[in-house]
């Protein structure tokens, strides 16, 4: 499918620094252990979606693709783009990295907080925008999402959204209806936000060791 049909892919990612990423899991790990678990995250995100062997992957860094963890990232030849997210919401960060990718065709859309996103994840959501949705979701645990992809940008589906709340997924859907969007959505998954999800991705490092 890949060679064909490619999907492009891009992964959202923060900077591993200290005091300011996973900050609502600082009180479990500290400080330098959310930001070492960002960084295993982002690696891992990234390893997941060029295996997924679907398409062109960009890394959408922040604040800025000069930060020293995005340069060792680059030097280590990984078949990845860098670009870095535009200021603004959200939404307009998803959004502008969406737009980007569907400029060269269809466009998935991931962070790094699913570690338990696999490949096959991928590969079926490309699929479902190949036999024609128009968007595709798999939804999180919380009320959220952790992937997004869509054949053409859809604006209506990140402005003015109630990011980091369980009314993200019921608020995408309603808006996808509205818009008479075709909404394919994948099982639900689970990310790691909060102190409460560390036993479960422990569990899941575990059986990956």
């Amino acid at each position: 499918m890949s060679a064909e049909h490619p999907v492009c892919l891009a992964v959202l990612a923060k900077a591993p620094t200290p005091g300011l990423a996973k900050t609502r899991l600082i009180p479990a790990l500290g400080a330098v252990g959310a930001a070492r678990l960002q960084r295993h995250f982002t690696q891992r995100a990234l390893r997941t979606a060029v295996a997924s062997g679907l398409g062109p992957v960009t890394l959408w860094c922040a604040p800025t693709v000069s930060h020293r963890f995005f340069q060792a990232l680059r030097r280590a030849a990984l078949p990845v783009a860098l670009r870095t997210q535009p200021e603004g919401d959200l939404g307009l960060r998803m959004l502008t990295a969406l737009q980007a990718g569907c400029g060269q065709g269809p466009t998935l859309l991931i962070g790094t907080d699913c570690p338990a996103l696999s490949p096959a994840h991928l590969q079926a959501a490309a699929r479902a925008l190949h036999q024609g949705a128009e968007v595709v979701c798999q939804p999180a645990e919380d009320g959220g999402y952790v992937l997004i992809g869509m054949r053409a940008p859809q604006p209506t589906l990140f402005t003015d959204m109630p990011w980091s709340t369980a009314e993200v997924m019921p608020q995408t859907r309603a808006r996808a209806q509205a818009a008479g969007l075709r909404l394919h959505e994948l099982p639900p998954l689970w990310d790691v936000d909060n102190p409460e999800d560390l036993p479960r991705w422990q569990t899941l490092f575990e059986s990956d060791a």
